[in-house]
């Protein structure tokens, strides 16, 4: 198999993928690109690459460049994408896909006038314990789904250092909640209805940050099965040895599950077995750098996964069409909040005239 040429936009949040093409077998790191400069030539230097620029159309312009991965500020997503479909190329963008619905058809028609593959970047879908649960969810054992629970805590006043965090553009919901939202969407596609709360923690307002950053919703899919998503993002956290941070729990008719990020870790109960599997082995594989704050293993997972995909011809998930679902999922989560009452996903849809996105 050939190697794919990627090239990376945005250096702050793309330092996980340049980690993971840089091992990976499938994978060549081509061209860097980031109108900061000195970030360019930081990361170059970090791991012994000599091919960046500021200009993202001569990256586009690379014929060696078959993806772009997209990893800047939420808000210039859609503006990205388009831009390197219309240039011929692969698009990896990370999560949120969309900032909001306001190009999504556009987006959607790029990409099918393009026949180039588009694939969303939700890291926590190829980390160990939640591939673990997915796969063994699968095999079918634990029976009908009853319920799923999401959850994403952590302390990420570091992160409102960045200048764009502290700006109007940037909200929690689309860039941490995203995560649970997920994971939760994975085992409940046809999600219609949510209802939640949120508010904006002292912490938060004390940094400067514009959108709220602590959130609780019941979601009901079409089905009638409810499920559950909670995150906060400027608090103190629980020790892990106690809490996850971050976990996906399943109930099921047959027995439970329940997938925990930070500390590697998959248990479940079934039949009266009580099982607890651990990845801390991989430990290093997923968290290459800055303590756990970068999980470059997760993102070289994805873009293997990517590049298989391609091989065989099929498209890789979550495509464009179940990442803007994902996208009128979080908008509908917003306005549930600012009206304080429950909201359909297809009328955020059908708004934009994308109702066709979900089953009739």
């Amino acid at each position: 198999m050939k190697k794919l040429g990627l090239g990376v936009l945005g250096l702050g949040e793309g330092r996980s993928i340049i980690s993971g093409a840089l091992n990976s077998e499938l994978w060549k790191v081509v061209q860097l690109c980031d109108l900061n400069e000195e970030l360019a030539w930081m990361r170059s230097h970090e791991f012994s690459l000599d091919n960046f620029t500021s200009s993202m159309d001569e990256m586009l312009a690379n014929p060696e460049v078959d993806v772009v991965g997209i990893y800047t500020p939420d808000h210039l997503h859609a503006t990205h994408i388009l831009q390197a479909l219309r240039a011929g190329k692969h698009v990896i963008c990370t999560k949120p896909f969309l900032n909001d619905l306001s190009q999504a058809r556009e987006v959607l028609e790029a990409q099918q006038q393009s026949g180039r593959m588009v694939m969303v970047g939700q890291s926590s879908r190829f980390f160990a314990p939640f591939t673990r649960q997915r796969k063994h969810f699968e095999g079918g054992e634990f029976g009908d789904l009853i319920t799923v629970e999401a959850y994403y805590n952590a302390d990420h006043r570091w992160f409102l250092k960045k200048g764009w965090a502290k700006t109007d553009a940037f909200k929690w919901l689309y860039g941490g909640l995203s995560h649970p939202v997920d994971l939760v969407r994975w085992y409940l596609p046809d999600i219609e209805e949510v209802m939640g709360y949120s508010s904006l923690s002292k912490n938060g307002l004390e940094l400067g940050l514009k959108n709220h950053d602590t959130f609780q919703f019941i979601f009901k899919s079409a089905g009638g099965i409810p499920a559950r998503v909670s995150g906060t993002f400027n608090s103190p956290v629980i020790p892990c040895e106690r809490d996850s941070n971050m976990s996906c729990t399943l109930r099921c008719a047959n027995g439970a599950s329940q997938g925990d990020y930070y500390d590697l870790r998959y248990a479940w109960k079934m039949g009266g077995q009580s099982v607890v599997e651990t990845f801390e082995d991989q430990d290093d594989y997923y968290f290459r750098f800055g303590g756990h704050s970068h999980h470059a293993g997760e993102y070289q997972n994805y873009i293997e996964y990517f590049a298989r995909c391609l091989e065989a011809g099929e498209t890789p998930k979550p495509d464009v069409r179940e990442g803007i679902v994902t996208v009128a999922l979080m908008q509908a989560m917003e306005e549930s909040c600012a009206q304080g009452s429950p909201v359909k996903i297809r009328e955020v849809l059908a708004r934009q005239g994308l109702a066709e996105l979900l089953p009739s």
